[in-house]
């Protein structure tokens, strides 16, 4: 079934309280519903992550992505705005699970909310999924093609990122992981190194790994885009969201 929606640009409350640029997009047809909090990829926050957003909602769950760049470039474009993000040495991870607890409250706020939310991250938002679900109260994790969840930054890596294997422990949800056979940020050796980890401190998992596939098959608007695999992908998303959330 395809829910009626609207979207809009929203302000909410992020770390350290700052407010800080979201978009929103709610289905206007239903009286209760999980969320979804998602979590941009590299690129930004960009009108190929927005459409994400919208897609959630006509699914029938209300879905927030703050703008993690905002605080770097407010008002700019989000490629001059991913940019100085990358320039400023990216998100930290802190100020993004900040960000991400203050969706998950603008969220929860609404009239619509049933009290159960998600999170889905993309790219470098993919490792930021799993932080999240480490640190917050998330009833489900998703994680597209994270890199750096198994493995540290190598030195000559722009940006630098610690592995984060150390906090699965902490997981409140289970986390579903889709990536690609092809791709090496992460490659199936991390990914398997991965999911020891979480099968070390009995967390459930889910983890599907796609052939012919590389990083960011989801992405209709790039090169690496793998229909098949995203199709395929989608579904395991709304299945493991439908009994997560609701």
């Amino acid at each position: 079934m395809t829910h009626n929606l609207k979207a809009e640009t929203v302000t909410i409350r992020g770390f350290g309280d700052e407010e800080i640029e979201a978009y929103l997009s709610v289905p206007t047809d239903v009286e209760s519903c999980g969320a979804v909090v998602v979590i941009h990829h590299m690129p930004g926050y960009d009108e190929t992550s927005k459409e994400i957003v919208r897609r959630f909602a006509s699914e029938g769950h209300s879905a927030l992505m703050p703008n993690l760049y905002h605080r770097d470039a407010p008002g700019a474009s989000s490629d001059d705005a991913a940019a100085a993000g990358r320039n400023n040495g990216g998100v930290p991870d802190d100020r993004l699970v900040g960000d991400v607890l203050g969706a998950m409250n603008y969220l929860k706020s609404l009239s619509i909310s049933n009290g159960k939310t998600a999170s889905i991250g993309f790219c470098s938002g993919g490792r930021q999924s799993v932080l999240a679900g480490c640190r917050l109260p998330l009833e489900g994790v998703i994680d597209c093609y994270g890199a750096f969840v198994s493995v540290d930054t190598s030195p000559e890596t722009p940006i630098a990122r610690k592995a984060i294997l150390g906090e699965v422990g902490n997981l409140s949800g289970p986390v579903l992981g889709l990536f690609g056979a092809d791709d090496q940020y992460p490659s199936p050796s991390e990914v398997e190194i991965f999911a020891q980890a979480l099968e070390s401190v009995g967390k459930e998992y889910e983890f599907h790994t796609f052939d012919g596939a590389g990083h960011a098959f989801f992405a209709s608007d790039r090169t690496s885009y793998r229909p098949e695999a995203a199709k395929e992908g989608w579904g395991y998303i709304s299945a493991f969201l439908a009994r997560t959330i609701g």
